[in-house]
């Protein structure tokens, strides 16, 4: 079974919806979302609808959590906490409730999805390195447990990393994948990034999908958003 993993659309309807025309022409029959599915981005009521229609399992991310009024955002930094108050108006009281009710993590059979980190998924953490993925391997019993939030691509196990386009999972390993950006890319590549994960190869390949990032930026400078946040997303920063 081919599954894509998703995370951090921040409100990106572009690069959403070419990642969801992806997946459907290369047959992928499952769809996760790890969440951060508002935030930054010109169109947060439409892609919180889109993913309620198109994903099999959506669990919280921080923005989302933020977004519904369930956290303090002051720890935000400026431009996302404006973008926070902003995102907060747009969206409709359907899909407010619905984010509201996200899970911190969901189990798919031998996968674990969760937004920051599996030993403390509500506080938000980052794993950004071997010695901070490697404190959280006892926190789940899955084999691979699937993040996002740092908008960084990175496959963990508890001896190595990889920064790589496709590996071969070994049995008993365990893994810990950042599946990276759909919406705001931050590794330098400004285009859409995913996971797919083909369960029956035991294999997890990451894909970027361009999208068209200068209509994205556009709308973003259209709206009362910073533009800042129109600009960094044409670079991936």
């Amino acid at each position: 079974m081919k599954i894509a993993v998703l995370s951090d659309i921040h409100a990106n309807l572009e690069a959403l919806q070419a990642v969801l025309d992806y997946t459907h022409t290369h047959q992928v029959e499952k769809l996760y979302c790890l969440g951060d599915c508002v935030g930054y981005g010109p169109d947060p009521d439409a892609c919180v609808t889109l993913l309620r229609e198109k994903a099999d399992a959506i669990v919280m991310g921080n923005h989302d959590y933020a977004a519904v009024g369930l956290a303090d955002i002051r720890y935000f930094n400026a431009y996302a906490r404006f973008a926070i108050e902003w995102t907060r108006a747009q969206l409709s009281p359907e899909n407010l409730n619905y984010l509201k009710k996200l899970p911190f993590t969901r189990e798919e059979g031998d996968i674990l999805l969760v937004h920051a980190s599996p030993k403390n998924p509500s506080h938000w953490d980052y794993v950004l390195t071997q010695e901070e993925a490697r404190q959280q391997f006892k926190s789940f019993r899955q084999e691979i447990c699937f993040i996002g939030h740092s908008h960084m691509p990175v496959i963990f196990t508890p001896s190595a990393y990889y920064h790589t386009g496709s590996i071969i999972l070994e049995q008993g390993e365990q893994y810990i994948v950042n599946v990276g950006s759909v919406g705001q890319p931050r590794d330098g590549d400004p285009r859409a990034c995913f996971v797919i994960y083909d369960s029956d190869k035991h294999a997890l390949e990451y894909i970027r999908v361009q999208y068209d990032v200068e209509k994205t930026s556009q709308k973003i400078k259209e709206t009362d958003l910073p533009e800042y946040l129109a600009e960094r997303i044409l670079y991936g920063q």
